[in-house]
Order: structure tokens, then sequence, then C-alpha cells
């Protein structure tokens, strides 16, 4: 068994410890943070690589309750953003410890902004110097974040939801419910991967999704580029109706998440509009059409606007397959940190210098 799906499949039990952590010793704090995003003029919600995913993912939740965020990648926002006095920055990353978000914790102290980190390491800059620290007790994963992924995109989602109505312990023991069941899932998932045809070596593979799920396409995205090394597209599936379509072709890989609630029909037919066209695809969602997809997976319910914090984990299981059809080492980075701690080039050093000798 690989790491990477050891990590996979001991995710419920770490989304168990998030939630307990949120419901108990976390809880003032996660109080104490959204009284401060209720009360500020201006939110920016930020994160890089996984994490800047799954603000994606929460984002939703504070729009659709009238409490608009700004969205800004944290490289982006370090470089090209002016943070107006009494903002409120909640950064998202697992170390604490990536040289964007080290260096907007400056930048956020410059402006006067305050800080809400919501983190995995209490030893990170972000835990240690953020005004607010939300610091999720997880077990670091062994290379590509998994448990670090997920956990931190339900401890902003139980931001999101404390700010504009309430995280109790009836949704999350819903959440944990739903969880409980994908975990039973997880076997016929893997069987349903190993049966079919939709991963496959060195295809064109794009992922599309809306609101929260646009998270975990991103996410899935990134999962393909670390795990298999293999490169991949993730965008709206709106986005994508306006122009891209034109790359269709029977040899790419489509894998749509569909949302329980909105744009449900449309997106199904985008999906039986691709597959018209010769294109292969995987689904995602919530009592889907069996013959709606090459490859389709049946989520459980959940409660609205939380479907991120599963439908990622059938596309983790796909992603650690193919690095296995491949032939590739998915325990492993080539070239990238584990903690991105600087910021120039792509390699760490100790590549660098291997790469120099060779």
């Amino acid at each position: 068994m690989t790491h990477f799906l050891d990590d996979i499949l001991r995710q419920p039990e770490e989304l168990q410890r998030a939630f307990d952590y949120l419901c108990g010793a976390g809880k003032d704090t996660l109080q104490t943070s959204a009284a401060a995003v209720r009360k500020a003029r201006h939110v920016y919600l930020t994160g890089i690589g996984s994490s800047w995913h799954a603000a994606l993912s929460v984002a939703p939740i504070f729009y659709r309750a009238a409490n608009p965020v700004h969205m800004v990648d944290a490289g982006e926002l370090l470089q090209f953003g002016t943070l107006p006095p009494a903002a409120i920055v909640i950064v998202i990353s697992r170390s604490g410890r990536s040289a964007e978000v080290v260096n907007l914790l400056a930048k956020a102290r410059e402006s006067g902004a305050v800080v809400i980190g919501i983190s995995n390491s209490p030893s990170g800059a972000l835990a240690q110097e953020a005004q607010i620290a939300m610091v999720v007790p997880t077990k670091p994963d062994h290379a590509i974040s998994v448990n670090t992924y997920s956990t931190l995109a339900a401890a902003a989602g139980a931001l999101a939801s404390e700010t504009v109505t309430s995280f109790d312990v009836t949704l999350a023991a819903s959440l944990v419910a739903s969880v409980a069941e994908t975990e039973r899932r997880i076997a016929h998932w893997r069987r349903q991967i190993a049966d079919s045809d939709w991963v496959a070596c060195s295809k064109v593979t794009y992922f599309l999704g809306r609101g929260g799920a646009l998270g975990s396409c991103h996410e899935a995205r990134l999962l393909w580029e670390e795990g298999a090394k293999s490169p991949a597209t993730a965008l709206g599936t709106g986005s994508f109706r306006h122009g891209p379509q034109e790359m269709v072709t029977p040899d790419v890989r489509f894998g749509l998440w569909i949302d329980a609630l909105r744009m449900r029909e449309q997106d199904l037919s985008v999906a039986r509009d691709l597959r018209r066209l010769g294109a292969s695809v995987m689904l995602i969602g919530q009592d889907l059409p069996e013959r709606g997809g090459d490859l389709v997976f049946q989520i459980p319910s959940i409660a609205p606007d939380w479907q991120f914090l599963i439908d990622i984990l059938p596309a983790q299981l796909a992603a650690e397959h193919l690095s296995r059809l491949q032939g590739v080492d998915c325990d492993s980075f080539r070239s990238c940190s584990y903690v991105v701690d600087g910021e120039f080039g792509l390699m760490n050093e100790e590549v660098a210098m291997r790469t120099e000798k060779d």
C-alpha cells in the first residue's frame, strides 16, 4: 500500500477528530473568529496550494448568506494587494510556514489587519503570529496533502457556518454521519476505479465544478500533478462552456462534480454532450443517474453547501490508482519541497544540487 493511499483511508478518522476539536477545545476560538468576521467591513479569505482550494470550497457558504469575502490567492494578495486597516484576513495553511504566508503575516501587521489563522501546525509562523489561531489537530500526511487538506477545509467551513448562522453539535453530527457513510463506500469506489478505463495513462484530463466543488476540482487537478505526475486542468463548469469546449476530442477525460441542488440538470446535460463528442466522463455527486457517465461515484447525502467535505475522496483514490498505472512514485516529490519556504525557482536546494551533478 502506498503512503498516499494510507493517508486517504484514514481520512474519516481525522475528520472525526477535527469535528471533535471544533465542537470542543476549539469552540471558543471558532466563536471568537466568527464574531470578528461579522464585525469587519473587509474580509479576505486566502491560502496557497491545496489550502487555497479549501478556501474556494467554503467561500459559497459566506456568499449565499450575503457575507461577502475577498477571495485572493496568498501569493497574489502578498504582491499585488493593499490591505485596508482593521481588515480581517483569514489565512489557511497546513504548516503555516509557506513563504507567501509568512510574508503575508508581516504585511498584515504593517497594515493593521487582523489575521485569523487556520492551520495544522502549532509551531508554524501562522499559529504563532496570528491574532486568532485555530490549530486543527491532524496527523501529518506523508507527502501529498490529504488529511491536512480536508481537516482545514472542515475548519474553514465551520468558521463560515458560524459566521452566517451557527456551527453547532447538530450540524457537526450530521457531517460526521456523512463521513462515516463515505468510509463505507470506499471499497466499492476502489473496485469501480479498478474496473474502469476512465483512469488511463497519458490522457488529457479536465476537471469541472461549481460552487464548493470548484475547490474540489482544483484539488483533483493538483492530485493528478503531484501524485500521478500528470498534467491536468481545472475550470468552472460555466467557464468551460464559453469557448474551451472546442478542444474536446475522444482522447480527453473529464471529471465533473454535480451539485445536489444548483445547476444539476444543466451540468448533467454538459456530461451528456461531452460523451456525444466522444470524451470519457467521470461524475461525482449525490443521486446521480448510473448511466450518466463512464465512471459514476455516488456520494452520500450531506448538509447543503458541505458536499466538498466528501466529494474529493473519489478523486483522491483515482489519482493514487493512476500513479500506480503510470509506474510513478506518488509518495515522494521529484522537485518540490514539502513546505515551499522560499520564493525563488522550482527546486529545493537538495534536488537542485543533485540535478547539477547529473
